[in-house]
């Protein structure tokens, strides 16, 4: 399925490490003629850390889109009724996302685009990247694959020995998983080898 056309939330929380993997991928939606609408968590917005600043992740997003920050819950939620999007997707999604989503939590831009996206009964792909999906986190993990309308980009540990319980998705499947998505199809396997 062609992307050309589509319009493509792209959520992104705190987990700063995978950003570098993140960013070609919407820079392939962009080139696969799709329209990239971001939104960023407020972790993304205020959190400098040892993989860059704030200031210059939000800066190189709207480069990359060429479309303003959605930073707010208010301008998230016309993702729903005004503006709906034909996918969103959330690359990174930390574990404190994953573990609000699974259980209805609202509170920030990015949960509140998914949330209006499934109310519109359309597909919203997750890539997760958590240091305890292994751990108290698997029954999200585990509740969210259950749910109707809901894709993961593949993934796997990344770090058996210094992280046993972490999972992170192989980001450069994103834009085939969100063509899967767009057909209601999850991508096989799901669960991939990552880490030895």
């Amino acid at each position: 399925m062609s992307l050309k056309g589509k319009v493509i939330g792209f959520g992104l929380t705190g987990s700063h490490c995978t950003y570098s993997e993140v960013f070609p991928q919407m820079e392939k939606l962009m080139e696969a003629g799709a329209t990239v609408v971001p939104v960023v968590s407020y972790t993304v917005q205020k959190t400098d850390t040892y993989f860059g600043d704030a200031a210059d992740h939000l800066k190189k997003i709207e480069e990359i889109t060429g479309e303003k920050l959605i930073s707010t819950i208010p301008e998230a939620e016309p993702l729903g009724p005004k503006r709906p999007l034909d996918c969103m997707v959330i690359a990174p999604l930390t574990g404190n996302s994953l573990s609000k989503m699974a259980n209805a939590l609202t509170d920030s831009p990015v949960l509140m685009a998914a949330k209006a996206t499934l109310r519109n009964q359309n597909p919203v792909v997750l890539a997760v990247s958590s240091n305890d999906i292994l751990g108290l986190n698997g029954q999200n993990l585990m509740r969210l694959m259950a749910t109707k309308n809901i894709f993961f980009v593949p993934f796997g540990q990344d770090n058996i020995v210094k992280k046993p319980n972490s999972m992170v998705a192989d980001m450069e499947k994103i834009p085939e998983t969100i063509e899967a998505a767009l057909q209601f199809k999850q991508i096989q396997p799901v669960i991939i080898e990552r880490s030895s």
